[in-house]
């Protein structure tokens, strides 16, 4: 199994104005972005290259857009990254980050 780039639990994952889970997982390994639901079963999955990631110009700081696809998906992670130890997703500006470094456009 290869070393995960980023992962995140907990996150809301919604596609227009339906949420697809409310504790759903994110990952980026091997050069993939994978969203999948609390059962772990694939969302969608694509390589990094083809992922737009970016915040909304609507929502508050906690939450982030991956384009897949050809589908829009908003994430809801967290305002601020959860103290050491705590559970809790990482913040929305993380997960833009791995998916800019992952793909190679920088951070």
């Amino acid at each position: 199994m290869a070393e995960l780039e980023f992962t995140a639990r907990g996150v809301r994952i919604g596609r227009r104005l339906r949420s697809l889970t409310r504790a759903g997982q994110v990952r980026i390994s091997d050069g993939r972005l994978e969203l999948l639901t609390s059962y772990g079963s694939e969302i969608d999955s694509a390589p990094v290259q083809a992922v737009r990631a970016s915040r909304p110009w609507f929502a508050h700081g906690g939450r982030a857009l991956a384009d897949l696809n050809g589908h829009r998906y908003l994430l809801t992670l967290s305002d601020h990254d959860p103290a050491p130890g705590e559970p809790g997703p990482p913040a929305a500006r993380r997960f833009i980050e791995a998916v800019r470094r992952a793909s190679g456009r920088g951070a």
